[in-house]
């Protein structure tokens, strides 16, 4: 084997193993982003135990960081899924480009409105990352981790082939919903990124409402 096959086998074979490795690591980063979001209630009723207001002010604020914090972490993480060359070379779990697409909805939901102050925007952030996080943590544990038990499950319950349908690409070959499902994810992705520019250009120098309501002197 000549340097420049070495280097080549080293380049790819280390691509390969940071991605599966940090897909294997997505769904710990999902299972706090859940944690977070969902124990804001937790964190209120502590908030009202404390007697200091800065105390309650530094609480609250830290909370916030982590909490969004995690989601913007996890989305730029995803965001690798929506690359065709990893997703199809690597067969990663089929229906993580849309986890990834829903992600970031609950994202923009965040940006458009308060959903700290607004209930109808919680509830609607609380669902799509709740559906974001089954969409990715599903296929993954039972398609991707589980490659290698399919005799095992074949023998136990005849479910062998679940694996292979839960994965883009595996040794049974491309599955065919794998290139609808990433030119759908792009398209929503670069749709809903487009909308959001679009709509920043639209209100570029317009004061917000709350100004234009205020009396003047």
């Amino acid at each position: 084997m000549s340097a420049d096959d070495f280097t080549t086998a080293l380049v790819t074979n280390g691509q390969a193993w940071m991605v599966l490795s940090l897909s294997a690591v997505v769904p710990i980063l999902w299972a706090w982003t859940l944690i977070m979001h969902f124990g804001r209630p937790y964190t209120l009723r502590f908030l009202g135990t404390l007697t200091l207001r800065f105390g309650g002010d530094v609480w609250w604020l830290s909370y916030v960081l982590l909490r969004d914090g995690l989601m913007v972490v996890t989305f730029s993480l995803s965001v690798l899924f929506l690359m065709p060359n990893l997703y199809i070379g690597l067969g990663l779990p089929l229906t993580a480009p849309l986890a990834t697409v829903v992600l970031f909805w609950a994202l923009v939901v965040k940006f458009l409105r308060d959903a700290d102050d607004d209930p109808r925007a919680f509830q609607a952030v609380s669902l799509l990352l709740v559906l974001a996080s089954v969409l990715y943590i599903v296929p993954q544990i039972y398609g991707l981790e589980a490659a290698d038990q399919v005799e095992a499950l074949d023998k136990l319950a005849g479910l062998g082939g679940i694996p292979a349908a839960l994965v883009a690409n595996s040794d049974a070959g491309l599955n065919t919903l794998a290139w609808p499902i990433e030119w759908l994810s792009l398209g929503l992705f670069f749709l809903t990124g487009g909308a959001l520019f679009v709509r920043y250009l639209m209100r570029l120098g317009r004061e917000p409402a709350s100004q234009l309501e205020q009396p003047t002197a």
